[in-house]
């Protein structure tokens, strides 16, 4: 589970994001000590950061300055400015994006989601394939090989079966998965996810190797 952390001072604001983001099934801190952000960041170890700039001791552009200095996490700055030097200035303090206050909660859960999708889920340079029981994933061009026999996988196939094989033998729920999928053109609902999980696995079967990917009924799936 995604661990998110918001640094806001406005008490209702942060009690709206952070219902909201529990029923996305985020594990979510809440900062309420303004003097210790650091502190708690560094023992809650977030997977990414929702700041104000408006906030009592320090401003969000210190505390990015502060969090950068320790961690390259995502931070998405919430802010009821609306100047250009404000936007620019979030970004170039080391924020990844800028969300203007009053918002919708759709799209902040939604660029939270993609912001944690590229930063966690996609390829990185470390690891241009996977492999297990012998079925290599390559990250370079989406495809599967197992045994001398390859297949292509699509966008959401590719995401899915690389966002498993990260993490063999744990079962990563359906909301995970569907979050992994959603982006600022699609919303991908539970149906969605069914017809890509079988469709990925229907292709790995026809390379030879069955059940590789396991349902486990109420919580999600899981290559073991």
């Amino acid at each position: 589970m995604y661990r998110i952390m918001i640094i806001e001072d406005d008490e209702k604001i942060r009690r709206i994001v952070a219902d909201t983001l529990k029923k996305w099934q985020y594990d979510v801190i809440e900062v309420t000590q303004f003097d210790q952000v650091l502190t708690e960041f560094e023992r809650n170890s977030p997977h990414l950061v929702l700041l104000d700039i408006n906030l009592p001791v320090f401003d969000g552009y210190y505390w990015c300055q502060q969090l950068r200095s320790v961690s390259k996490v995502p931070i998405i700055f919430l802010s009821s400015r609306n100047q250009n030097m404000d936007i620019i200035m979030a970004i170039n303090m080391g924020g990844d994006d800028f969300i203007q206050k009053p918002f919708d909660l759709d799209i902040l859960v939604m660029k939270i989601s993609a912001l944690l999708r590229r930063k966690y889920t996609y390829q990185d340079e470390e690891n241009s394939s996977f492999t297990h029981r012998d079925l290599k994933l390559h990250v370079t061009n989406s495809t599967i090989e197992y045994k001398g026999q390859s297949a292509e996988l699509s966008r959401n196939e590719f995401i899915l079966l690389q966002l498993m094989m990260r993490n063999i033998g744990k079962i990563i729920s359906r909301d995970d998965l569907m979050q992994a999928l959603w982006t600022e053109e699609q919303f991908v609902d539970d149906n969605t996810l069914t017809v890509n999980v079988n469709r990925m696995r229907r292709k790995i079967a026809s390379l030879g190797l069955e059940e590789f990917i396991v349902t486990r009924k109420g919580m999600g799936y899981l290559i073991e």
